[in-house]
C-alpha cells in the first residue's frame, strides 16, 4: 500500500507458492465452513429449487472473482483490497477497506469456530444430546491452535498445510456425495417450487456467504509465483471445484433429507443416515478440515493486512513488520489472535447467537466489495476484460448493499473511526508544521 500507483506485476516473482497451493488456498477460502450448513439452510428456504440458487450465486461470483484476480495479479500486495483503493481512491478510503475487513470481517472467525465444535460434540455425544457449553467453548478455542502455529512460521508452510486439508476436503466432499447417493428420492423434488421465486431469492442470499473470500487471497498474493498467470488460473480452478461442489451437495441434500430439516449440524444427518455407525465420526472429521482450512487462510490474509495497514500508519507501526513478500508478520498475527479471543468472549456473552455475528461479517465483506469494485474500475484498463467485469460487478454489489440494510451500520462506525483518525493525523502533521 503506497501513495503512488504500484508497477504491475512482474513475469518472474520471488513469491514461492505454485499454482497448486494457489489453487488449495482459493478453494478453502471460498468453499469452506458453509458446506456444514448451508445445503440444508438454502433447501429449507427454496426447497428442490434451492439447487437454482447455488446456480445463480455460482454465475454471479464469476466477476467479482475475476475482478479481484485481475487486480491482485497486477497489483500483489499485503494490503489486498485496501491497496487497491488506495491506489484509486486515497488513503481514508484505504483505511476505511482496511478497517472493514480486519476489525468487521474478523468477527466471523468465532462463529467459524463455534460451528466445528457442535459438529465435533454431535459426533461423540449424539446430535440431540444435552452437552455443557464451555466444552463447545473449549473444543472452539482448540480448533485455533494449529492454523496459528503454522501460520507463525509463514504462509509458505500454511500453504503446504492448505494443500493437504483442499485434497482431504476434496475427497471428503466426493464421498459424501458418492455415500448418500443411493439413499436419494427423485420424489423429493416435487414440488420444485414450493416458495415460489421469492424462496430462491432467499436461498441466493444464503449462499453468498458460501462464495465470499475471493477478497481474503488478495492478502498473500505476493507470495504467489508469477501472479499474472497463477492467480487467474487458480480462481479458475477454485470457481469450478466450489461450483461443482456445492451443486452436488445441494442435490443430495434436498434428494435424501428432503426440506424440512431443522438441526443445528444437517450434514451430519446426511451422512448418519447412509452410514449410521461411523458417519457421525467422518462429518466430525469433515468440520474439523473444513475449519482449520479456513481460518488457515484467513489468519494469513488478516495477519498480513494488520502489516500492511501498520506499515502505512492505519494501525500502529508497532505490528508493521512482516508486509513483504516472504516475510512472517507475526506481531500482526498475534493482535488478530487477541482481536479474536475478544470476539469470542463476545459469542459467550451472548449467549452463543451467532446470527448477529455472521450479519456484521457479511456486510463489512459487502463494504469491502463496493470499494474494491469501484477502486477496480478506475485501476484497470478501460474496456478490457477485467474491466468490463468490475463494471457488472459494481451494479451486482450495489443489489448486496441494498440487502444488507441497516447491518451496515457496524461498517458505518468502521468508517467513521477512519476518519476521526485521518483528521488526528492531518491535525498533528499540521501542530508539527507549526513548531
Amino acid at each position: 500500500m503506497t501513495t503512488e500507483v504500484l508497477p504491475p506485476a512482474a513475469d518472474v516473482h520471488p513469491g514461492r507458492l505454485g499454482l497448486v497451493r494457489a489453487s488449495a488456498l482459493y478453494v478453502a477460502a471460498v468453499l469452506g465452513t458453509g458446506i456444514l450448513v448451508l445445503p440444508a439452510l438454502a433447501a429449507k428456504a427454496a426447497g428442490p429449487a434451492s439447487m437454482l440458487s447455488v446456480l445463480a450465486v455460482l454465475i454471479l461470483s464469476i466477476p467479482l472473482a475475476g475482478t479481484f484476480a485481475a487486480l491482485a495479479s497486477r497489483y500483489p500486495d499485503a494490503g489486498g483490497v485496501a491497496t487497491f483503493v488506495q491506489l484509486a481512491l486515497g488513503k481514508t478510503a484505504s483505511r476505511m477497506a482496511g478497517y472493514w475487513f480486519f476489525f468487521g470481517v474478523a468477527v466471523g472467525a468465532p462463529v467459524v469456530g463455534i460451528l466445528s465444535a457442535q459438529y465435533v460434540v454431535a459426533a461423540i455425544y449424539g446430535e440431540h444430546a444435552a452437552v455443557p457449553r464451555w466444552l463447545i467453548v473449549v473444543i472452539g478455542l482448540l480448533i485455533y491452535v494449529p492454523p496459528f502455529v503454522v501460520n507463525a512460521f509463514g504462509v509458505r508452510v500454511s500453504g503446504s498445510l492448505q494443500l493437504v486439508l483442499t485434497g482431504i476436503l476434496i475427497v471428503v466432499v466426493i464421498g459424501v456425495v458418492a455415500l448418500t447417493l443411493p439413499e436419494a428420492k427423485v420424489s423429493r423434488f416435487t414440488p420444485f417450487l414450493p416458495h415460489g421465486w421469492l424462496g430462491v431469492g432467499a436461498g441466493v442470499s444464503l449462499f453468498i456467504w458460501a462464495f465470499a473470500g475471493w477478497e481474503a487471497v488478495t492478502h498473500i498474493a505476493g507470495e504467489f509465483k508469477n501472479p499474472r498467470r497463477t492467480i487467474p488460473l487458480a480462481t479458475a480452478i477454485a470457481i469450478a471445484t466450489v461450483g461443482i461442489a456445492y451443486l452436488a451437495l445441494q442435490f443430495v441434500t434436498v434428494a435424501v433429507l428432503g426440506t424440512h430439516n431443522t438441526s443445528a449440524v444437517p450434514l451430519l444427518g446426511l451422512v448418519a443416515k447412509a452410514a449410521p455407525g461411523y458417519g457421525p465420526w467422518i462429518i466430525a472429521g469433515i468440520a474439523l478440515v473444513v475449519t482449520i482450512g479456513v481460518l488457515n487462510i484467513y489468519l494469513a490474509a488478516f495477519a498480513k493486512l494488520g502489516s500492511a495497514l501498520g506499515r502505512e500508519g492505519h494501525l500502529p507501526k508497532w505490528i508493521a513488520r512482516g508486509s513483504q513478500a516472504g516475510e512472517v508478520p507475526r506481531r500482526a498475527l498475534l493482535v488478530v489472535g487477541i482481536i479474536d479471543l475478544i470476539y469470542f468472549i463476545l459469542l459467550i456473552v451472548t449467549g452463543f447467537d451467532l446470527t448477529p455475528f455472521i450479519l456484521i461479517n457479511t456486510s463489512c465483506m459487502v463494504a469491502v466489495y463496493a470499494l474494491g469494485m469501484i477502486a477496480a474500475v478506475r485501476l484497470l484498463k478501460r474496456w478490457s476484460v477485467g474491466w468490463w467485469m468490475a463494471v457488472i460487478s459494481v451494479v451486482l454489489v450495489a443489489g448486496l448493499l441494498v440487502l444488507a440494510g441497516w447491518h451496515l451500520v457496524v461498517p458505518a462506525v468502521l468508517a467513521l473511526a477512519a476518519v476521526l483518525v485521518t483528521v488526528y493525523k492531518r491535525r498533528k502533521s499540521k501542530r508539527s508544521t507549526i513548531a
